[in-house]
């Protein structure tokens, strides 16, 4: 027979352990697919920094690059170095990985995300000593597009 000092001794172990957790994934991201220049470093600089923000991001190198950007009706004037596709959506350049999450959270009707061009500061394309650009990420579909978040280095302006 357990006393109720023991029971209480055990609960309260319990209830220290659980508290001291880390808390489960609130949100569970889907699986990412990159596809990049095998030579391209800034492309995999941002690999990294998604991954590190919670992405499970595969990575396949490719020199047919542009093949992919048309297959996934990437605007031209929205190109950038490297695409992803995650949850339906298709990823172009430098994004925050906040975005993505963003994202993916609202869902709004559209083909997905793109920061054209390669600005610095961006996530990928930090330059030590080089003041960040201000860029926007754009929101991209069959209705158009438009500017879904506006961004200064790694901070959204």
């Amino acid at each position: 027979m357990i006393s109720r000092r023991t029971l209480l001794a055990g609960l309260a172990v319990s209830a220290l352990s659980v508290a001291n957790r880390p808390a489960l994934a609130v949100e569970t991201l889907p699986k990412m697919v990159v596809t990049k220049d095998p030579n391209c470093g800034c492309c995999t600089a941002w690999v990294t920094q998604v991954r590190a923000a919670g992405f499970d991001a595969e990575v396949v190198e490719s020199s047919e690059i542009n093949r992919v950007k048309m297959r996934l009706g990437v605007p031209e004037a929205l190109a950038s170095c490297h695409t992803a596709e995650i949850g339906g959506y298709v990823i172009e350049g430098h994004v925050p990985p906040t975005v993505i999450k963003r994202l993916l959270a609202e869902k709004p009707e559209a083909k997905g995300l793109a920061v054209p061009g390669m600005p610095v500061g961006s996530p990928g394309m930090e330059v030590e000593g080089v003041e960040p650009d201000t860029y926007e990420v754009v929101l991209f579909g069959p209705s158009g597009q438009r500017t879904y978040a506006r961004y200064i280095g790694d901070r959204e302006a």
